[in-house]
């Protein structure tokens, strides 16, 4: 459990509701697969806790996209079952089975 709490803690920080910010307003706010309104930023390499903290995986524009809700589920259905513990729930926060 340590590993979502240092995950949590990232998502919860000012630099990563900086970079979200920068990201939304780089891309104007539009998903960038479909061209619906974007509101998820999304690491293309995903974030763990072996790379949380690394800025050139978890804060680095050029490893993050900006897309709506459903290419961000169906973009998150591919790790669904990479832990047969934990899943996603509803809102998209990673949550033990």
């Amino acid at each position: 459990m340590p590993a979502i709490k240092e995950i949590d803690k990232f998502y919860h920080s000012s630099k990563w509701k900086r970079c979200r910010a920068y990201v939304i307003s780089l891309h104007r706010g539009v998903c960038q697969r479909c061209g619906m309104p974007g509101t998820e930023v999304h690491h293309i390499i995903p974030l763990t806790i072996d790379n949380v903290n690394d800025p050139f995986i978890a804060l680095n524009p050029d490893n993050l996209e900006l897309l709506c809700k459903s290419c961000h589920d169906m973009e998150r259905r591919k790790y669904d079952d990479v832990r047969g513990d934990l899943k996603f729930d509803e809102q998209g926060n990673l949550v033990k089975r």
